[in-house]
């Protein structure tokens, strides 16, 4: 796939098919591609070769967003009840941002995403006790790299929802 990439986005923006006689398939003038590729902290991240990189000589980095922006992202998905309800989300959040900066750090192997403080939002809006909702959502996965990985993540939890 790289391959095919690579000779699509070089000068002559074409593809050749080999397999098909030689057929050419050639990009049209308005033709462009936009990319993206996650952190090499991110787990199953693979570094791209120098020759893709520099077929995107634009670059722009995009984070995480910050703790408010990231409430407002959620709040368009899951409907919050109650004070209590938008408490909890909250403290989920900087739970994830706790996680994503160790993560960063090469101090654990997974960073959560959006996706994982929405699926937490949506179980305590149905009731899901907050600490038991963080432990299903956050820390579960970390088992996958032995009880040491998960007891951090614990001990953040245990920290974060007293």
């Amino acid at each position: 796939m790289l391959l095919r990439l690579d000779e699509a986005l070089d000068d002559r923006r074409q593809i050749v098919l080999k397999e098909f006689h030689g057929q050419t398939i050639k990009a049209k003038d308005n033709w462009f591609v936009i990319g993206t590729i996650n952190p090499l902290s991110h787990v199953g991240t693979k570094e791209l070769p120098p020759q893709i990189l520099s077929r995107f000589p634009i670059r722009i980095m995009l984070d995480y967003p910050p703790e408010d922006t990231e409430l407002d992202i959620i709040k368009k998905h899951v409907k919050v009840n109650t004070q209590n309800e938008e408490e909890d989300i909250k403290s989920a959040i900087k739970l994830a941002h706790n996680l994503r900066k160790a993560a960063s750090l090469e101090e654990i192997f997974y960073s959560p995403s959006l996706r994982e403080t929405i699926a937490y939002s949506k179980l305590v809006t149905n009731s899901t006790n907050a600490k038991d909702a963080a432990e299903i959502v956050f820390a579960n996965v970390y088992h996958q790299w032995g009880e040491i990985e998960y007891r951090k993540v614990m001990d953040i939890i245990a920290s974060i929802f007293l």
